[in-house]
């Protein structure tokens, strides 16, 4: 019985480093010449909406149980999607924050190593993140609470910007959209 219960538990472990092994490595990008065309720009108002919790109780009150879970499921897939594109994108500022790192300027340099702060926390909040979405979307009653990877987000938004600024003042780096 003991051995049978050890067996379990290490299964359910391996399970749990086999799912974030293949979460990490969906969030990795190549290295390519240019990386600022590499950031996809998110819809921070979709996301916002996706992430809403008054959102969901709206469609909780005006949807019956299964219509609810049905969207609910859709929505998950929609707020999954965007949360890998906000850890790709994550995984793009690193790169370019670790190559300002060696700009000589001080500005420039604390500029990087708060987008690297900032960049860092995402990808390791994003990964996690997909993993809860794993298990809402078996069961999509219980609540997400998928906005502090929005806020995360919108702070490394502005990091980018700065930087952006610092180093090339012509050219804006965009990881958002505001329609």
């Amino acid at each position: 019985m003991t051995l049978a219960i050890i067996l379990v538990i290490a299964a359910a472990l391996a399970l749990l480093l086999i799912l974030s092994i293949s979460i990490s490595r969906g969030l990795r990008i190549s290295e390519p010449a240019s990386l600022a065309t590499r950031i996809q720009a998110i819809d921070v108002e979709a996301f916002r909406n996706l992430v809403d919790s008054a959102e969901d109780d709206y469609l909780r009150r005006r949807l019956s149980t299964s219509e609810f879970r049905r969207v609910q499921r859709l929505r998950l897939r929609a707020t999954a999607a965007y949360i890998r594109i906000a850890g790709r994108n994550a995984a793009v500022l690193v790169l370019i924050g670790q190559n300002a790192l060696a700009a000589g300027n001080a500005e420039t340099a604390e500029a990087a190593r708060r987008l690297l702060d900032n960049a860092l926390l995402l990808r390791r909040n994003a990964a996690f993140a997909l993993f809860r979405i794993q298990l809402a979307l078996l069961w999509p009653n219980r609540g997400l609470a998928a906005a502090p990877i929005l806020h995360s987000y919108e702070q490394l938004s502005g990091s980018a910007m700065l930087l952006g600024r610092l180093q090339n003042p012509a050219t804006p780096v965009r990881i958002a959209v505001n329609w």
